[in-house]
């Protein structure tokens, strides 16, 4: 069997339409390594991308004759029955957008195409004496070399998702939800399938609570909490005579989703203002108002104006700043919901950090490599708080009458940029070696930048005056647990960036 320049180019198509599936949609917009919904799919994809690590290895380097001819046409017989179920597997456990289902729609008929081309070669190649005659292709087999170590080691990242992901499955089911009490409290949350939102949906699920999930994928939402969950697409959908003593709005887009264009600020802020109105509008016409609404801001309440200084939430917002006024805005509509009768907490958290994503994954990923970095002068502070205390201060907030208005999610040590990259950097025994100019940052970023080289010296002051106790106040608390290093010593963090 002799590999054309056409069968290349083929073959080049459908690995760079895979390759961009994979990152844009399954990586950046899905987040199937961080879901518990989607061990099937990871495996699957694990499976088909191992196949092509042994294609594109053997088609750059040999001819094919014989039995092993005969085994590449087998495995590409193989990853269509593995596409074909993978295909029935997204329907089962998510919603696709549009134009993930066009793109699935040209890899399959690039594939067939090249199934077309390559089946009849390889089946005649079969019945040649079995031999494997090396070959070379010229740039052909450097490209399809380095696609090969690619698609295995994308192979080898998604075996161990799903193995990290059966790990949390299975310490799940150990402490099973307690059934739902007739008179338990019900909680509405929106973006329940987020990172914050899924993990808070499935406490309060263990301790009890009837749990109404508004989510724009219903599929994905029951296949994630299962069918003791009531999932509405619509706030329209749900009665007014429902009883909702709760309501968490987490839902909006993703604050670091690209920079922040004039159109991007607009849908950052439309997304959260929209359905922050829709519930204002359910509230109005429920027969019995919830208790409390929690609100999803953020420390970027602040601005950039504080500095250093350490701040309470009595601690002015900065008009004119992009990240305050998107967080001005938020909290002024969620307060309206005050005039209704039910209490208002706007939680501010900062930097989220848990070990199914969120903002620590790429940054532990950097650090396991050698890679962890000091953003800009290092000195600027970093507002972090643990994943299970943001969904503790959300519980607290539901439940403590006293607390109102803005609520710092924070944790009570303060840190810098460059004191976070070095204990993470020492949790996997490695040091934060790299410096990332702040020019370059800006240039790239724009605005965005802010967010990483101006962060808020926030403190949780309300949080612990109302009793809250912090799971993880510290990062020598913090770090072991979420890096998985038990109780390693962490290298004495430096007192100064």
């Amino acid at each position: 069997m002799t590999m054309t320049p056409l069968l290349f180019a083929l073959l080049t198509l459908q690995t760079l339409l895979g390759g961009f599936d994979n990152l844009w949609h399954h990586e950046l917009h899905a987040r199937l390594p961080q879901r518990g919904s989607a061990r099937h799919e990871l495996r699957l994809h694990a499976a088909r991308e191992a196949i092509y690590g042994l294609l594109f290895a053997a088609f750059a380097w040999v001819q094919l004759q014989g039995w092993w001819a005969a085994l590449a046409l087998a495995l590409l017989l193989v990853e269509m029955v593995v596409t074909v179920a993978d295909f029935l597997e997204e329907d089962r456990s998510r919603t696709l957008p549009p134009f993930e289902r066009a793109l699935h729609t040209v890899l399959t008929v690039s594939y067939g195409l090249l199934l077309g081309l390559l089946g009849p070669q390889l089946w005649a190649a079969s019945s040649l004496p079995t031999e494997l005659v090396w070959t070379y292709h010229g740039l052909w087999t450097w490209f399809f070399s380095f696609a090969a170590i690619g698609v295995l080691i994308w192979s080898l990242r998604n075996t161990l998702a799903v193995v990290q992901l059966g790990q949390r499955a299975a310490a799940e089911t150990t402490a099973a939800p307690a059934p739902q009490a007739i008179n338990a409290s019900t909680v509405l949350v929106t973006g329940g399938t987020g990172f914050v939102g899924s993990a808070l949906v499935k406490r309060l699920q263990h301790e009890g609570r009837r749990v109404i999930v508004l989510s724009r994928d219903t599929v994905q939402a029951r296949s994630l909490f299962g069918s003791n969950i009531w999932v509405v697409d619509r706030l329209a959908d749900i009665p007014s005579e429902t009883r909702i003593d709760s309501i968490v709005h987490l839902a909006g887009a993703g604050i670091l989703g690209g920079p922040w264009t004039a159109s991007r600020r607009r849908t950052l802020l439309d997304s959260r203002l929209r359905i922050t109105r829709e519930l204002l509008a359910l509230m109005a016409r429920m027969e019995r108002a919830p208790e409390a609404l929690v609100c999803a801001s953020a420390v970027g309440y602040y601005g950039i104006a504080h500095g250093s200084t350490r701040i309470d939430e009595s601690a002015a917002a900065e008009p004119g700043r992009f990240q305050s006024d998107l967080c001005t805005a938020i909290e002024n509509e969620a307060l309206r919901a005050e005039a209704l009768g039910t209490r208002v907490v706007c939680l501010r958290p900062g930097i989220v950090l848990g070990d199914a994503g969120g903002a620590l994954a790429p940054q532990a990923l950097a650090a396991r490599l050698g890679l962890g970095s000091i953003m800009g002068t290092g000195k600027q502070p970093m507002p972090w708080v643990h994943l299970d205390d943001v969904v503790g201060l959300i519980r607290h907030a539901m439940a403590e009458p006293t607390l109102q208005g803005g609520l710092n999610a924070v944790a009570p040590e303060a840190c810098t940029q460059a004191v976070f990259a070095h204990a993470l950097a020492a949790a996997y025994d490695r040091r934060a070696r790299l410096r990332v100019p702040a020019w370059a940052l800006r240039s790239a970023l724009g605005e965005l930048s802010e967010l990483l080289l101006c962060g808020q010296n926030a403190a949780p002051q309300k949080a612990l005056a109302s009793g809250y106790v912090f799971a993880y106040p510290t990062l020598a608390a913090a770090l072991p647990q979420l890096t998985s290093t038990g109780s390693a010593a962490l290298a004495p963090m430096p007192a100064k960036a």
